[in-house]
């Protein structure tokens, strides 16, 4: 029996810089399932260097460019379970307490 690939979710950023693409991607992703596969669609040139920071920051796993991927850039990750919370107006920045 072989076994069929798996089908990512796809989410496309378009041509959003990165402050906004990681927004949007970060309230995506809160709706999928740990361990869900998703390919990013970006043109946005600093997205191969802010994603896999971003995903270091937020304990996502960055799987690095999608090479099949037609037109847009693609870049795949995988979905964390114990995922660090950012700012909700900074995606960048992590949350930290008040004292």
């Amino acid at each position: 029996m072989t076994s069929r690939p798996e089908e990512p979710v796809v989410i496309d950023g378009g041509d959003k810089a990165c402050v906004r693409l990681l927004l949007e991607l970060r309230a995506h992703l809160a709706e999928l399932a740990p361990g869900t596969l998703v390919h990013l669609l970006a043109s946005d040139p600093a997205a191969p260097i802010d994603l896999p920071a971003w995903c270091h920051l937020t304990g996502h796993h960055y799987l690095g460019p999608v090479p099949e991927a037609p037109g847009t850039p693609a870049y795949a990750l995988r979905v964390a379970a114990d995922v660090r919370a950012t700012r909700p107006d900074a995606p960048w920045h992590p949350v930290t307490r008040q004292n």
